[in-house]
């Protein structure tokens, strides 16, 4: 396999992933490595913050060098209109415009649907930790992105907002009883986009970390438990689910799009 320039684009602000290093926990830049690094030995990545704006300038002027591009999760909201918000989206705009293979994660996705047009809101429910039975409909039993992957399966995932516009020529191609849009494809430009609702790249053990982490902001903010008993009951949800899974199975749509790519790049 020829070495692939791959963008990752992190999506949580500089003081977020200052709190991940500071408890301990990576980012989901450094999660994202980990994983891919797995997969393939054959990997070159740039990285950039859209919100940060450190090097920004640098990566718009060489978008067409990647062979594909991973945006990954945040704990931001897209609906809020800040400015760093507001940065991301218009970033991947351009890349929209330039890169011929997407992988949006998460938030990823959620930028990416609002860039083209979707649309994004609090969902009724939340992910925290799991997303469970995600069932493959029709679509997504055709698309690559999916090739080998059970028809229904359990994910990491830690989401509280969710997909209820899809951009125009957008397919969804999984769901769950929490969200509708677990996952999806579309082509704008030149550009396709395969956006994941849920976090292959991540382990059950990271978002264990994330929730105790999270504990007080879950309970007190987000009032998705009503008190720690309930988090640790959750928890021990999560960690019955670490022995049921295997690592191949939970990453195979990250495999599975690195070999598009791959196959793009060689035109196999």
């Amino acid at each position: 396999m020829n070495n692939l320039n791959i963008l990752i684009v992190e999506g949580n602000l500089e003081e977020e992933n200052k709190n991940f290093s500071d408890a301990g926990i990576q980012t989901h830049t450094e999660s994202l490595k980990e994983s891919l690094n797995f997969l393939s030995s054959n990997l070159h990545f740039d990285v950039v913050n859209p919100s940060s704006n450190n090097n920004i300038n640098n990566i718009k002027a060489k978008l067409s060098s990647y062979d594909g591009l991973i945006w990954g999760g945040s704990s931001l909201n897209i609906y809020n209109n800040t400015p760093e918000i507001n940065n991301q989206i218009e970033f991947m705009k351009e890349c929209q415009k330039t890169v011929k293979n997407i992988l949006a994660i998460c938030w990823g996705l959620q930028v990416a649907v609002t860039a083209a047009g979707g649309e994004v809101k609090k969902a009724n429910a939340p992910h925290i930790g799991i997303a469970e039975e995600i069932s493959i409909n029709n679509n997504g039993l055709l698309n690559p992105i999916y090739k080998g992957k059970d028809k229904k399966f359990n994910s990491p995932a830690f989401n509280i907002d969710e997909v209820v516009s899809l951009p125009k020529n957008a397919v969804c191609l999984a769901s769950n009883k929490t969200n509708k849009i677990q996952s999806l494809y579309f082509q704008i430009n030149d550009c396709k986009i395969w956006g994941l609702q849920y976090h292959p790249e991540i382990t059950y053990e990271k978002m264990i970390s994330l929730i105790e982490f999270r504990k007080d902001r879950l309970i007190k903010v987000r009032k998705v438990f009503k008190n720690e008993m309930e988090v640790q009951n959750h928890i021990s949800l999560i960690k019955s689910e670490i022995s049921n899974s295997s690592k191949n199975q939970r990453m195979l749509e990250l495999s599975n799009w690195i070999n598009n790519v791959y196959s793009v790049q060689n035109h196999v």
